[in-house]
Order: C-alpha cells, then structure tokens, then sequence
C-alpha cells in the first residue's frame, strides 16, 4: 500500500508535542463511515521484549475481508525501540514498525483499528490517530485500559453488550466507554481520523465476538505478535 511519509520517523523528542499540535488540526472525526464502504478491515498491534537491555518490537497487520470475516492478508515487522515509553508520545515509538508492516500489504485496507487511542488523547493525537496521516484512511482506536485526559470522569457502563458512556472533556466526546460483550471489562474507543464516533462505536461492536472484549481484526493481530515475540525467543535462546 501507499505510505504519506508526513513527516520522518527519527524525531527530536524535543519536537513531539510541536508535530502532535500541528497535525491535530488535521484531524476529522465527523464522517460518519457506512459498512457498504467497507470491503477490508486491517487490525494492528505492537508487542514488545528485550534483547541485551535493547527494546525489540514486533508488530503485525492482520487484513480481514468483511464480508466473509477471513484473513486475507498479513504483513508484520521487527525492529528495536529507540524511543522510550512516554505516556502521550505512543506513536513515536511504534510508527516505524506499523508503517515498515503497512509498506508490505498489497492493498490499502478501508479501515485500521489499532490497539491503542485515537482522539482520546491529551492532544487528540493517540496512536490511531497519527497513524492514519501516513496511511491516508480511517482509522478507529480501541484501547484495553484507560487514559485519563484533562478533567474527564471515567463512568462505568452497564452490563448488557452494547452499552455504553461517553468521555467527555470540556464539552467534547472525545472517547466512549464500550462494554462489547456482557459482563466483561469495557474498551476504550475512539474515532481515530476520517471517521465518526458513532460510526466507530456501531462498527467496533460488529466486528467483536465471543472470545474477545476486542474486535476480532485488533484481537488477531495481538496474538500473532505474541507469536512473534516467543518465536524470537526460541531463536534468541
């Protein structure tokens, strides 16, 4: 697929939040997204380990064709951190692995969810978000735990599959509390770019099943990175 390298991927930290404020003008999030658009589904994860007291990442890219909920096509990369774990500064981190991963894939995918957050972010720039510049399409983030951003109080859903709480900051939805299977831990969703949240909310919950709080598409690609990760492991042993 066809990579918008919007900016180099071997930053200044120094320069971080100037790229985030920048590019947050960019964003939109008031498209609504229909399933007669979607043909592909493309679900991204980062795992990590350690080699030496270096940070090795391993990410993978697993493509679904909607229609059928088959995996179509993967790709995947591996490659050392250079940049520390920074809370607000994900994709910095991770970019370079997902893009590396995204250059392989035949195709462009109509949409990406990422294990990770969209606008949910203190500067509406979670690595959903930011991803979706150099993949040029609509991206959702669907997060595992909670990022606190300004002044927001985080309300448990209830129960029942499908229900939910917006998370709000000053005045502003900027994520939703997602309960995706009954009586089991909520996500954390976001619109990530060019796409809406309730478009991001009604497609989340079509794509999880039973196994998984996650969708399936995000759920597939953490457990081929695990995979990844302990394959590397043998061969590093």
């Amino acid at each position: 697929m066809k990579i918008h390298p919007i900016h180099p991927l071997n930053i200044n930290p120094d320069e971080f939040i100037s790229i985030q404020e920048k590019l947050a003008h960019k964003v939109d999030v008031s498209q609504p997204l229909y399933l007669h658009d979607i043909q592909t589904v493309a679900g991204v994860d980062v795992a990590y380990s350690s080699e030496n007291g270096k940070e090795l990442g391993f990410s993978h890219i697993a493509v679904f064709d909607l229609a059928t909920m088959e995996v179509i096509e993967r790709a995947e990369s591996r490659g050392h951190i250079t940049v520390p774990y920074m809370p607000g500064y994900l994709a910095f981190r991770e970019l370079p692995l997902i893009i590396e991963a995204a250059k392989k894939l035949r195709n462009t995918p109509d949409l990406f969810l990422f294990d990770g957050n969209g606008i949910l972010h203190p500067r509406k720039m979670g690595i959903a978000t930011h991803a979706s510049f150099f993949l040029g399409t609509p991206t959702i983030g669907v997060a595992k735990t909670y990022l606190k951003v300004g002044d927001s109080e985080l309300n448990e859903p209830a129960q029942e599959k499908g229900s939910k709480t917006d998370i709000v900051v000053n005045g502003e939805t900027i994520g939703r509390v997602l309960r995706t299977s009954e009586g089991v831990k909520p996500v954390y969703i976001s619109p990530g770019n060019q796409i809406d949240m309730e478009s991001s909310t009604r497609i989340t919950l079509l794509l999880t099943g039973s196994e998984s709080r996650l969708p399936i598409p995000v759920r597939v690609a953490d457990i081929a990175t695990r995979v990844m990760r302990q394959s590397w492991r043998k061969e590093y042993d």
